[in-house]
């Protein structure tokens, strides 16, 4: 493999993604919802978010409004399957009252919020900057993680930092927009394929990584066979 490409169309070849939740994989795409889930899923596992989100939507705290005035400990207590739980809180009301302050609106922060905005708030990285970015504010940018860094390990490529690793898997399917666009027969615009992708290569590596082991031959198979 050569290229982010080339991982995209061994991953299509063998089936992923295998979810039809969302057709961003994202489940909720386009929502606040997602917006909560990429704080929520830090350091746990996304069968916990669920029960977290589950709960909020029960007490119908899922809501930009909602949770920009609800109080610390009873979120707390509906978001514990997640862990983190008080500090995951404390900057879900936060977020959701610098969102209201400085946008009005999910609706407007979807337009206009920018990486810069999203990186100023406490407890968002890159990863959930760009996760918000790609999925809630359907935004041509790719969310990169650490299944996309042991992959591409395994791979035998590695990079410094998350933004070498993410214009390495920009670049190589933006150079071959074309052919990606053949391979999915439709005209498929980046910010979707970018979601996509992303989710392509969570469920692949949710899959073929056990531990320390990575295991790249089923992709090094797919892609030899000319995709």
């Amino acid at each position: 493999m050569q290229e982010s490409f080339d991982l995209l169309a061994a991953l299509r070849k063998l089936g992923y993604l295998q979810t039809t939740r969302d057709p961003l994989w994202w489940p909720a795409s386009g929502t606040f919802e997602v917006v909560v889930g990429a704080i929520l899923t830090q350091q746990s596992r996304w069968e916990k978010v669920e029960a977290s989100l589950s709960a909020l939507r029960k007490a119908n705290l899922l809501t930009l409004e909602a949770l920009s005035s609800a109080d610390t400990q009873h979120i707390a207590s509906l978001i514990k399957p997640s862990g983190f739980y008080h500090t995951k809180s404390q900057r879900l009301i936060s977020l959701s009252q610098n969102i209201l302050k400085d946008f009005g609106s999910f609706e407007i922060f979807s337009r206009e919020v920018d990486r810069t905005w999203l990186l100023a708030q406490k407890g968002i990285g890159m990863e959930s900057a760009d996760s918000i970015l790609c999925y809630a504010c359907h935004r041509p940018v790719l969310a990169v993680d650490s299944y996309t860094q042991r992959l591409l390990d395994a791979l035998g490529y590695t990079f410094e930092t998350y933004m070498e690793l993410q214009e390495w898997m920009q670049e190589g399917i933006e150079t071959n927009f074309d052919k990606v666009k053949r391979l999915y027969g439709e005209e498929a615009d980046i910010a979707t394929v970018y979601a996509r992708f992303h989710g392509k290569i969570v469920e692949y590596s949710k899959k073929h990584i056990r531990g320390r082991k990575v295991d790249v031959l089923p992709l090094l198979e797919a892609w030899e066979e000319k995709i």
